[in-house]
């Protein structure tokens, strides 16, 4: 699926689809280059979820919590990972297999412990089509 977005509003629009479709256990990727709306999409997923407390990265503490929401959000940033040992360090896998829904920006840096079964999603720049245009790509979702 490809959706393609003009604005960050749009984009945080397309986020709170996702969220407000997600269910228990799913864990979703997020890549793309910094400044591409990871963020802001990923705002978007909470208030789908029905979180209403702000959301910000976590790049300093590599995972906030949300509890406010119909399922719990566990919002990692593994930006600034050193290695994999961190990722085990913080129990990652009570969340990847726990009671909420996951979401990691900059997944491709810890692809090595990730399930399979995950939905993928890119946010792409195309500064020929605006500022603010985002190619945002989901794979997998129809596996769930």
């Amino acid at each position: 699926m490809i959706i393609e977005t003009k604005s960050a509003q749009e984009t945080f629009e397309a986020g709170k689809k996702i969220g407000e479709h997600a269910r228990q256990g799913q864990i979703y990727t997020l890549t793309g280059d910094l400044g591409t709306g990871k963020t802001v999409f990923t705002q978007g997923v909470a208030a789908g979820l029905g979180i209403t407390e702000p959301v910000n990265s976590p790049t300093f503490t590599i995972i906030q919590e949300y509890d406010s929401g119909r399922l719990p959000l566990y919002h990692f940033d593994v930006y600034r990972i050193g290695d994999i040992e961190e990722m085990e360090e913080i129990g990652y896998d009570d969340y990847f297999f726990g009671q909420g829904v996951c979401l990691i920006e900059w997944a491709e840096l810890i692809d090595e412990i990730l399930p399979d079964r995950r939905i993928r999603i890119t946010i792409e720049k195309n500064p020929e089509k605006g500022y603010d245009y985002r190619k945002i790509t989901i794979e997998g979702l129809d596996e769930e």
